[in-house]
């Protein structure tokens, strides 16, 4: 666990819909979120961190930013696998090039 997931769960004690935002941005699941944690301090919590679980998830499935995310939890690869060699996304307007 790296120090960032760490405040991410300091932030999810102190305001769930603190951190579902930083995790999932403005959408549905900020939404979410807010409503549960107006219903009741505990739900907002547990949706905060089965997002933190999920995104954790994702890292150790796909590597460090080797992973999107899709909506409702659910995190994809940003990148394809070809063979036993996976290709990064392409760096556009990148100062420094691969091919030189």
């Amino acid at each position: 666990m790296k120090s960032t997931d760490f405040l991410l769960i300091l932030v999810a004690i102190l305001c769930p819909p603190i951190a579902t935002f930083l995790i999932s941005g403005c959408g549905c699941d900020l939404l979410i979120s807010i409503l549960l944690s107006i219903l009741g301090y505990l739900p907002g919590h547990i949706h905060a961190f089965y997002l933190i679980y999920m995104k954790l998830q994702a890292e150790e499935r796909y590597g460090e930013g080797g992973y999107r995310y899709v909506g409702h939890g659910h995190f994809e690869q940003s990148y394809s696998v070809v063979g036993d060699q996976t290709t990064p996304p392409p760096s556009y307007g990148a100062a420094v090039s691969g091919n030189a």
